[in-house]
């Protein structure tokens, strides 16, 4: 197994305390029509889980900064999703590094020997003399279709009342259709629902059966309470029965996260979790609609699940996450991945690891092998962001900023493998100097800071953040995108604009 390491060092938003997590539910949009506009004037009830801010760190105090691997998207999607519907979204909802992780990077190929390649590229922050931009992130070699495993796929889909809507049941639908015209004969399907009660709509099927697969997909139809746990419970009997050697077992929840029968806490359904992914099942969230989603519940679902969240905003998105990401979804390459970022404090004065407030792992933790981490699949690519200030001695002369240490297991093993990089090389002498693809994540992560309302973000303007992106797009659709996404949220942040979460 290979994965590719980058490392990033970043200069945003001021520094801020750590506040204690809480819940928020957002205020605003009313039900959604696909492709529409969401409206201002009523409640959503979509909730979401504020982890605060990282806060910065003295080296002097404490050099190491440990975090789990995250290679999830939904905060991207679901920010797209209100943006194009004419609001904000909420402050709580936005992951800056699922924002970075949405796109796409250049790596080179791995150093020989060795299954890491380790690349830095930094550059002097346009923001504050004394601070650096670095990118670090990880990434696997991506999977041709011959060479992925097969899959033993059990979609739980919620067929419950709040899911009757085109862009909830009826986007699952047509997705999970997309899917099977992309899977191979060798892999197999199953489809359990759940509303007031749970059932088995598809036992395990194989894709050369793609008709009798897409009559069971149109059959889906909503009504009824939502009884998460019984249908975790069934989804995850189903999904043992193909537990095998060289096989993927995979748990693919499709809801807006409301649970309201039978066991329904967080607790209830972690604890559903739990056994069955030591017992070789992994469960991955995707999420959808407005109006009552559950942000908060699909994402710890997934992390537990040792898998990934996902958020589909339209039938693109799906395609997308169904075509060309398929093989990254499905199959691990690397689980429980740690990264631990060790500071010089001859060189850096202090530091703030900018997102994966919520990956946080305890720096005497990073070589237990029993606590539980991120899970990077085939082809995924993994950036974190820092902002760090450097000493005086460093500005004078630069050197070596520390280092960075990865630590993982492979997909079917117990025990952790470690290597270490030196983070060498000198940075770009400007900011413009700057590789494309730094510039471009920097323009990423201060938009995100910006939407979450980070202290300080608002030294940059919305203006001048799209101006980055777009000087480091260079046709890239996606890349593209963004620019328009910033463009959007900047008319939205005038005084008449009404922001989702603010009265």
């Amino acid at each position: 197994m290979r994965l590719f390491v980058s490392a990033c060092l970043f200069s945003l938003a001021a520094c801020g305390g750590m506040k204690a997590p809480g819940y928020h539910t957002t205020a605003a949009p009313a039900p959604y029509q696909v492709a529409g506009p969401i409206a201002d004037t009523a409640t959503t009830g979509d909730t979401h889980l504020d982890f605060g801010k990282n806060p910065w760190v003295e080296t002097s105090v404490d050099p190491r900064s440990t975090f789990a691997a995250d290679v999830d998207t939904a905060s991207y999607t679901y920010a797209r999703r209100m943006l194009l519907g004419g609001a904000l979204p909420d402050a709580a909802s936005v992951r800056v590094e699922e924002f970075v992780n949405y796109f796409g990077y250049a790596f080179p190929a791995p150093a020989a020997g060795s299954p890491f390649a380790v690349i830095m590229d930094a550059a002097p922050s346009p923001l504050a003399p004394g601070h650096q931009l670095v990118r670090v992130g990880v990434a696997t070699p991506v999977a041709t279709e011959a060479t992925r495993k097969p899959a033993n796929l059990v979609f739980l889909v919620d067929v419950s009342g709040s899911m009757d809507s085109p862009d909830k049941l009826g986007l699952a639908k047509r997705s999970l259709a997309f899917l099977v015209d992309h899977l191979r004969p060798v892999d197999r399907v199953a489809i359990v629902t759940y509303a007031g009660s749970t059932q088995v709509v598809l036992p395990s099927t194989s894709v050369d059966q793609r008709d009798r697969i897409k009559r069971a997909i149109d059959g889906l139809a909503s009504g009824g309470s939502t009884a998460m746990g019984s249908g975790l419970d069934l989804a995850y009997a189903e999904a043992m029965k193909g537990v095998k050697d060289g096989a993927v077992a995979r748990v693919i929840v499709m809801s807006d996260g409301d649970a309201n029968v039978g066991p329904s806490s967080h607790e209830d359904l972690l604890r559903i979790i739990g056994d069955r992914t030591k017992a070789g099942v992994t469960l991955s969230t995707i999420g959808f609609g407005v109006g009552n989603y559950r942000d908060d519940l699909m994402e710890q679902l997934a992390d537990h699940g040792d898998g990934n969240n996902y958020y589909l905003d339209t039938d693109a998105a799906a395609q997308r996450l169904f075509g060309a990401d398929l093989a990254a979804m499905l199959q691990v390459a690397a689980k429980d991945v740690k990264l631990q970022v060790e500071f010089d404090p001859a060189q850096v004065a202090r530091y703030r690891l900018v997102g994966y407030e919520n990956r946080a792992i305890a720096d005497a933790d990073f070589r237990k092998d029993e606590v539980d981490a991120g899970e990077i699949g085939v082809g995924h690519q993994v950036t974190a962001i820092y902002e760090v200030q450097l000493t005086d001695a460093a500005q004078a002369q630069p050197g070596s900023l520390g280092l960075v240490r990865i630590r993982h297991k492979a997909p079917d093993g117990d025990t952790a493998t470690e290597a270490t990089f030196a983070m060498t090389g000198a940075p770009a002498p400007s900011f413009a100097a700057a590789s494309d693809d730094l510039r471009f994540a920097i323009a990423v992560a201060s938009f995100a800071d910006v939407l979450r309302g980070a202290e300080d973000a608002g030294r940059w303007s919305l203006t001048d953040i799209a101006a980055v992106a777009r000087a480091a797009a260079h046709g890239d659709k996606d890349r593209l995108e963004l620019v328009e996404l910033i463009e959007r949220a900047s008319r939205l942040r005038s005084p008449a604009a009404t922001i989702v979460g603010e009265r």
